[in-house]
């Protein structure tokens, strides 16, 4: 390492100036390429090449600036006159390479696994790259979730539910992209995470958090794009082992169920509450016995994993041919024992084998024409057995032979085809092409005869001897769907004297076949209230024969079909150079997007979505030591696959009540009379009116719906403290413009036809609607005469909305970074935001629902009031501190520190802000039961109490012997060292029925993953 070299022979004033007078290289987000430029004397050419036969010259202008942009990230060589430097391209980034006047005395200047500090003062966006061995210095998760959560802004998802996924400048996890390569890689149906590359063969990560260019779009939260390895002139093999022990993993507290006071909601029931002597009318829990008891063992449940990896690369034809491949296969095993509250008494040990191949071939045409193929693929298989278990005990016995969990088998593959044509020094054509499929194949175990038997605590103890009778059958549907990706990107970069001038499109499409789930078996609920099951639609079960009021209820899930999503986009963009020391990025994409159902028909095509970008980055002081940045944005989000689900398409929902009279060995009611609806029909009942029937999809979604959209403002600043030191503040406004949901309020749309002077009996008003929150939409109603439609406009007050839709997101990062320079590195991020309103975007934290653009939010207007507060992403305090350290030249430790202000916790109950009593309709308008922002009598403002904050420390050390050439790698990581049991998530619905408290309300769902040490061992030749 020069470093010393570098302080001497580069002064810094010398080569910040030249560092100011670059080109506005096109690099961008999402991309697979960066730029080199910089300053040499007027007319000189510059050499540029890397190990994988890429060569490029370029001349200088009359200013002495020169630029080559799309380039593959990597180690490159650039030289001009006698002088040299070795330097790496990053994804998306201008690396600044110049030289001074006299360039035949400054020699080679080489830089081996270090970065040299200085500011990107091309980059109008906010982003966080990490190369291959940043990556390997640091204790991370093997995952690209994990990397993207050491970026600015960036929190994990609901514990329990998307913990796994990231949550980026307060959007939903469902919300952001994912590359591999130049393509897209998001999961198909709803965009909840996607394939990511084995972890060994990631060359770049590139976490973008906000900015981005009109290139890009289809994200308003973040990207994480990857760029795997490539091979090169010189072959290079190698592998690695990793191993965590089972027994060195910590363990999880034991948890109890809660055991709250009452007495005090108690004290304000409403003065009729209860009159008629038979329902009840306090605050109680659904079991009484249990409160307090014991929930759940910590040192029951664990898990733990291993793999091994493999790669192999180099040239085919030296400086023509090259390849790359990687192989990864890991070993998943956990164990899950049964809560007090299970349905079945079952433990569970899980085992998940998934196996990764990346391939990658990369020829050198000629000079300037270059192709790169890459394959991907992943298949995933899991399975698991039962054991007995004697919760009381906490022992298992022996392995079930008549019941298996459900099992998985799941395939994805990818073929990527890129081509990157230099056409002359000032024209760039790249074009990307690929294709993906993604089979998902979900079994349950079928016991002939046998039903799912759910909550059978709730079974009347008079016809189960005091003791709730289970089922051995566990799984009653499944999922047999396939999903294919077919892009195409094209991108036309054209160098006019201070103008870069890019055209492009954007297409990719989405086709889902048999998605969804199929119920094969019967699936039976327990349940017990003196009210009505569900106020306005099931009458009372509760008679002198059953004063307790047990019933049971069918369900009844049925929601397979097909759907296709076209997404189409083209954009211009300008990064014109105003000045020497002011760079400003204009451009506009134009987006449609096409949804059709199983048969074809489109419910959703919008057209000419105009999405403005501008960005500005001054070089404050001309040295590239300073620099002021901004941009300003708007970015769409298409309505996903998912949506036709249960939507767009003929699903079946139903429940259909009874009162029993007996319970059979398998745990099956016997004696069934139908509990009576207050409509007056008998048989199964759907609220969202999901029978089965076909959609009407011009009612189903107004003609004027728009897409999901966010505009986004940045404003930041860096500044190099000194040579090594930089110091970076940032601000981050975003505000979510427009927003999709389903609303499932006929009663308001008939309502509306009245006063508009139509009957509501002359036309077809679905269950359900697709509509923009706090808008105004224009739907089509089929005339029930069976020709013609009627039009009717539903604003928000035609819903009954109180408030518009609202989602605003502001922050502060904070950030002081030192790169690497051979020796140690680190990094310190500290967040202040704020994400408030009431639509956290496509799903529903809380509880975890994943219904995408399809949550009970908006459903109708009871179930908003009073939901406006601190939204589910919403972290006030963030502290991140990350680093490594050299020993030596064989020893190297790494640490990572994570400091997070609680979640906010958001109770869910009856509609009863104060003293209404629960038991009446008017407690439960819409009949979702406990599920209004109101929670023991009062309003239970979302964020006005928050889970408890958390903090992670994870520490490794690496050990490479001088005596095998530093080949051999031996490491160990310890994730979690203090062991902390941080609560992330807890359950929110407080009432199972009026008065009824849930055993679990306030029960944590997720809590921070156990002391994990992982041991490495790797071999590189």
């Amino acid at each position: 390492m020069a470093s010393n070299y570098l302080a001497k022979g580069l002064k810094r004033s010398a080569l910040t100036v030249a560092l100011g007078l670059c080109f506005a290289g096109g690099v961008q987000a999402q991309s697979t390429s960066g730029a080199i430029s910089g300053s040499v004397p007027a007319g000189s050419t510059v050499t540029i090449s890397n190990n994988s036969g890429l060569t490029r010259t370029v001349t200088a202008d009359a200013n002495g600036r020169y630029s080559a942009s799309n380039l593959p990230v990597g180690a490159y060589t650039v030289v001009s006159g006698g002088s040299k430097r070795e330097i790496v391209v990053t994804v998306g980034s201008n690396t600044n390479v110049s030289f001074g006047g006299d360039t035949t005395t400054l020699g080679t200047v080489t830089v081996t696994g270090a970065t040299i500090a200085s500011i990107d003062t091309s980059a109008v966006d906010t982003r966080s790259v990490l190369t291959a061995q940043q990556i390997e210095r640091l204790p991370l998760a093997r995952s690209a979730e994990a990397i993207a959560l050491l970026a600015p802004g960036a929190v994990s998802g609901a514990a329990g539910f998307f913990g796994g996924l990231v949550s980026f400048g307060g959007a939903g996890v469902s919300e952001n992209a994912y590359y591999v390569n130049g393509y897209f890689t998001g999961e198909p149906l709803s965009n909840l995470g996607g394939f990511t590359l084995p972890y060994g063969a990631i060359e770049q990560q590139e976490t973008f958090i906000g900015g981005y260019s009109a290139k890009y779009g289809r994200s308003d939260g973040g990207v994480i794009n990857q760029i795997g390895k490539r091979g090169t002139n010189e072959w290079k093999f190698g592998g690695q082992v990793t191993y965590t022990p089972k027994n060195l993993r910590g363990n999880n507290d034991d948890l109890y169920l809660p055991n709250i006071d009452f007495s005090e909601f108690n004290k304000n029931l409403p003065a009729t509450c209860g009159d008629d002597g038979a329902t009840q009318c306090a605050y109680a829990y659904e079991n009484a016995d249990k409160a307090g008891d014991l929930y759940s063992r910590g040192k029951e449940s664990n898990s733990w994993n291993h793999s091994y990896s493999m790669y192999a690369g180099g040239p085919i034809i030296k400086d023509r041919l090259f390849i790359y491949g990687a192989a990864e296969w890991t070993k998943n095993e956990s164990t899950n024992a049964p809560t007090s509250l299970s349905s079945t008494f079952n433990r569970t040990d899980w085992e998940t084998d998934t196996p990764k191949l990346y391939a990658k071939l990369d020829w050198s045409i000629s000079d300037n024409h270059f192709l790169e193929a890459t394959y991907l693929r992943q298949k995933t298989d899991q399975s698991g057995v039962y054991y007995s278990y004697d919760f009381d005990a906490g022992t298992s016995g022996a392995q079930k032979t008549d019941s298996f969990p459900d099992s998985l088998e799941q395939k994805n593959e990818y073929a990527i085809l890129k081509y990157t044509g230099y056409l002359t020094d000032s024209l760039t054509l790249n074009a990307t092409y690929g294709q993906g499929k993604l089979q998902t194949l979900s079994s349950p175990y079928l016991m002939p005869g046998k039903a799912v038997i759910n909550n059978p605590i709730n079974q009347n103890p008079a016809l189960n001897g005091g003791t709730p009778i289970r089922s051995p059958q566990t799984g009653n549907s499944g999922r047999n769907s396939t999903n294919e990706t077919s892009g195409l990107r094209a991108d036309l970069e054209w160098v006019v004297g201070d103008h870069t001038l890019t055209f492009g499109v954007d297409n990719i499409k989405f086709e889902a076949s048999n998605e969804g789930s199929t119920q094969f078996i019967d699936r039976w609920y327990y349940a017990k209230t003196t009210g009505n099951i569900v106020p306005g639609h099931v009458g009372n079960p509760s008679s002198t024969a059953n004063p307790a009021g047990y019933y049971v209820y069918k369900l009844l899930f049925n929601t397979a079909t097909s759907m296709s999503l076209d997404q189409k986009a083209w954009y211009i963009e300008d990064r014109w150079q105003v000045t020497d020391n002011f760079l400003l990025s204009l451009g506009v994409r134009n987006d449609q997007f096409t949804n059709a159902n199983n048969i074809g028909e489109k419910y959703l095509d919008a057209k000419n979505q105009w999405a403005p970008r501008l960005g500005f980055a001054w070089d404050v002081s001309g040295d590239a030591s300073f620099k002021v940045f901004g941009n300003a944005g708007r970015y769409f989000l298409a309505m996903p696959n998912n949506v036709a689900i249960r939507g767009a398409s003929a699903s079946t929902y139903t429940r259909e009540y009874f009162t029993y009279t007996g319970i059979d060995a398998n745990g099956v009611p016997t004696g069934l009379t139908a509990v009576p609806r207050t409509d007056g029909e008998s048989g199964p009942y759907s609220a969202n009116g999901e029978y089965g029937q076909p959609i009407d999809v011009l009612a189903f979604a107004p003609k004027d719906l728009k897409n999901m959209y966010q505009d986004e403002y940045l404003l930041g600043m860096e500044k190099m403290l000194n040579e090594n030191w930089m110091l970076g503040v940032k601000l981050t406004k975003r505000e979510l413009k427009s927003s999709m949901d389903d609303i499932c309020d006929p009663g308001r749309m008939e309502a509306a036809l009245v006063k508009k002077g139509i009957d509501p009996d002359s036309v077809e008003i679905p269950g359900c609607f697709m509509f923009n929150p706090g808008g105004t939409n224009t739907f089509s109603l089929k005339n029930a005469s069976g020709t013609g439609r009627t039009e009717i406009v539903m604003s928000a007050a035609d819903w009954g909305f109180v408030d518009s839709m609202k989602r605003g997101y502001t922050g502060i990062d904070v950030y002081l970074e030192r790169a690497f320079d051979g020796k140690w590195e680190a990094r310190l991020d500290y967040t202040y935001s704020k994400s408030k309103g009431n639509m956290e975007g496509q799903v529903k934290s809380e509880f975890g629902q994943d219904n995408i653009s399809k949550t009970q939010d908006w459903d109708a207007a009871e179930i908003m009031m009073f939901a406006n507060g601190y939204l589910a992403n919403d972290r006030r305090h963030q502290l991140k501190l990350r680093g490594s350290y050299m020993i030596n030249d064989e020893w190297m430790v790494g640490g990572n520190i994570r400091i997070n202000s609680g979640s906010p916790f958001s109770c869910l109950g009856y509609f009863n802000p104060g003293n209404i009593d629960e038991n009446s309709p008017a407690a439960d308008p819409i009949g979702y039961g406990s599920s209004y922002h109101t929670c023991f009598g009062g309003v239970a403002t979302p964020g006005s109490k928050r889970n408890p904050w958390t903090r992670t420390v994870d520490l490794g050390v690496t050990y490479r012997p001088a005596f095998l050439d530093k080949k051999l790698s031996l490491g160990m990581q310890v994730r979690n060292v203090l062991n902390a049991n941080g609560v992330l998530q807890s359950d929110v619905t407080s009432e199972e029925s009026p008065y009824v408290v849930s055993n679990t309300f306030m029960l944590p769902q997720g809590r921070q993953t156990p002391r994990t040490v992982v041991f490495t061992a790797s071999y590189d030749w």
